[in-house]
């Protein structure tokens, strides 16, 4: 997924907790649920930036072609303007884009 395109914001932002908790009912299965969607997203991008990063891996390096491929820098310099995992859990969460499910909820047939 994009994250770049979402326009979301980088900053800290005060969130109204009685937003953030109307989907669970529960802040605290709200939090875990932000977590593990949170942890889902840096594993996508980190995968992301390893695939990228592979494409420049060279056998014969040398220190002087390190330093001066400007490609990488603006990889480098793309990946760390990216919103943080949690911003963008929070965004999706905001924004009803996360599925989730509880099975200890969930009724059970008698």
């Amino acid at each position: 997924m994009d994250y770049k395109k979402l326009r979301i914001d980088t900053s800290t932002v005060t969130r109204n907790m009685s937003d953030l908790n109307a989907p669970t009912e529960n802040i605290y299965e709200t939090v875990a649920i932000l977590a593990k969607r949170a942890n889902q997203i840096g594993l996508e991008i980190k995968e992301e930036l390893d695939n990228k990063i592979d494409e420049f891996a060279t056998p014969t390096d040398n220190l002087e072609e390190v330093f001066e491929n400007r490609e990488q820098i603006e990889l480098a310099k793309f990946y760390e303007h990216l919103p943080k995992p949690t911003l963008i859990a929070t965004h999706e969460m905001l924004n009803d884009q996360i599925y989730f499910r509880n099975p200890s909820k969930e009724l059970k047939p008698e």
